[in-house]
């Protein structure tokens, strides 16, 4: 979806290092808002506001990719602007999407009465993996921001920042994964009294959370193959990798939370007054 040019001959070139794509920004516009839409009509109808994040990331990548979009339509005389926007949020979006993920098990352990089985205590598992994914959060904002700037050095500096923000993300999603597998086994050896209960299908809903975790994960990894090779590397000057491992998964995520939405649990946690003993809010 890019064209090679030489990038020190084309000031057009000398933020993405391409063309940016305008089909494709358009085409993950649109659907990053119609996923976003949906997911808002679901947060107020289920008052699942813990996906709240999860909505704001949908939200970051739709702005990202109008803001590719602008930097197409801006030739032969790019500004800055735009490449910092679609930069940041389409960087740091994957980031809110996690958050929401976090929240997904901790009202799956509430709902099942199986805090025993879990390895970090519910009112500890949502404050520690949301904790540290604003702290890999900000971590990526300012890296992204640093890259902005015009001396190669600070860029550069930025790049590595950025690099080690995205391997701390897979490190914490990582163990997040591993969370959610022993508490999957343990409550597969010994259910609760609640796991038989058809209001909530927690199998389902593990399961989907692994798929979103997957998603999430192949996308940080080639992202830090991306920083790791620098802006000279193959994944950054074309743009294609953009759009197949980073945007299509980002999106997949969310659409997978539209179609297999977990409102019971939120349900289940309100009815029983337990989301703020338990959450600690």
């Amino acid at each position: 979806m890019s064209n090679d040019t030489d990038v020190n001959s084309d000031p057009h070139f000398k933020y993405y290092h391409y063309d940016p794509s305008l089909a494709g920004a358009c085409i993950f516009t649109v659907l990053f808002g119609i996923s976003s839409i949906w997911h808002l009509f679901q947060i107020v109808r289920h008052r699942t506001w813990y996906f709240v994040p999860l909505l704001v990331g949908g939200v970051f990548e739709v702005v990202g990719y109008i803001a590719r979009a602008v930097s197409h339509s801006q030739a032969p005389n790019p500004t800055i602007a735009p490449y910092i926007i679609s930069t940041l949020l389409i960087l740091v979006a994957p980031a809110l999407l996690a958050a929401s993920i976090y929240m997904v098990l901790g009202r799956v352990i509430i709902s099942l009465d199986a805090e025993a089985y879990s390895l970090i205590r519910t009112r500890w598992l949502t404050k520690v993996f949301v904790t540290s994914d604003v702290a890999t959060f900000l971590v990526q904002l300012a890296g992204g921001g640093l890259m902005a700037s015009s001396h190669a050095a600070t860029a550069q500096r930025g790049s590595h920042i950025v690099l080690a923000g995205l391997i701390l993300q897979i490190v914490i999603f990582a163990f997040f994964v591993a969370v959610a597998v022993v508490l999957h086994r343990r409550l597969r050896a010994k259910p609760t009294s609640r796991c038989d209960s058809p209001s909530l299908p927690w199998t389902k809903t593990l399961y989907m959370l692994y798929i979103v975790s997957a998603l999430i994960m192949l996308r940080s990894i080639v992202r830090v193959a991306e920083f790791g090779e620098g802006f000279e590397g193959t994944i950054y000057l074309h743009e294609v990798y953009l759009f197949v491992l980073d945007g299509l998964p980002m999106l997949m995520v969310m659409v997978v939370w539209n179609v297999w939405y977990p409102w019971e649990f939120s349900e289940r946690v309100r009815k029983e007054g337990e989301l703020e003993m338990q959450l600690g809010r």
